[in-house]
């Protein structure tokens, strides 16, 4: 039998666990609430805030090489289809989804009583600041949130540290040629490193479609792709190979900045500037 003494110690001990577990901001189990989510980028906000029990289930493109930013960590949650059935068995106690999550799921979410928090689109980095504060309150660990903008705060300041004195335009090149507007993330993103975005002066507001004569006559000082593959596997990707394009933005003049750091704001944004600055360093005369 324990003696005395040490019952004591042992219920000294689980007083200042609990005690640490309340100083550092973190939710008792029994008000943590349970949540499900049914799209990329609120899977990327909940496993940064959430406590790993909290988390319920994660949206069918959580562990997406390409578009995931930390599909290792993803890999320890169950994937949902994305549709209503498999969340409702659930029974979470909050759903997160983007705004344009398949409207039909969220309403028959809604309808069956489950509260759906839904996070806009984010097209600045004071947007992403602001749904890190979104999903820091629905896990209860608002402490992290902030812990994350911190990191953000820092990452800006020191791109803007080693932002080149000359603004240089950069157009947003994706697959047949789409390309990113003036009013969005990207943006948001360039701006933080010194850049402007070319894709304005087409008249495109959040993004569109340009063609092949149009981006040569732009005349932009960089183009931004997400990769570096030689290699057309359909005809989406030979835009970006075309030998007009080729010539004119070899790859000294392609800034790199992979789908995954880019598909979403969120906690991805402090690795997307850090990556931003290298590769005008890279490019840099």
């Amino acid at each position: 039998m324990p003696s005395y003494r040490a019952k004591r110690e042992r219920l000294c001990a689980a007083v200042a666990a609990a005690f640490l577990l309340f100083a550092n901001g973190a939710a008792p189990a029994a008000d943590a609430p349970r949540l499900a989510s049914i799209n990329l980028c609120t899977d990327q906000l909940l496993v940064t805030l959430a406590d790993p029990d909290q988390i319920l289930g994660l949206s069918p493109f959580a562990r997406d090489p390409f578009r995931s930013w930390d599909k290792n960590k993803a890999a320890q949650f169950r994937l949902l289809s994305g549709e209503a059935e498999d969340v409702l068995a659930l029974k979470p106690d909050v759903v997160v989804a983007g705004r344009f999550t398949k409207r039909a799921t969220r309403e028959l979410l809604k309808d069956k009583g489950l509260k759906v928090a839904e996070f806009d689109p984010a097209r600045s980095l004071d947007d992403v600041k602001k749904q890190l504060r979104q999903m820091g309150a629905l896990v209860k660990h608002p402490e992290r949130a902030e812990s994350e903008i911190a990191k953000l705060d820092a990452a800006i300041a020191h791109a803007r540290a080693a932002a080149r004195r000359t603004s240089l335009r950069v157009l947003s090149v994706s697959r047949r040629g789409w390309v990113s507007g003036g009013d969005n993330l990207t943006t948001s993103l360039l701006s933080a490193v010194g850049l402007q975005n070319a894709g304005g002066e087409l008249g495109l507001k959040a993004g569109g479609f340009a063609s092949l004569e149009a981006i040569i006559t732009l005349k932009p000082d960089l183009l931004l792709v997400t990769d570096t593959t030689d290699f057309a596997e359909d005809e989406g990707r030979a835009f970006l190979l075309h030998p007009a394009l080729e010539k004119t933005y070899p790859p000294s003049k392609r800034l790199v900045l992979p789908e995954r750091l880019m598909a979403c704001g969120g906690p991805t944004m402090v690795e997307a500037l850090d990556h931003l600055s290298a590769e005008i360093n890279r490019v840099a005369p």
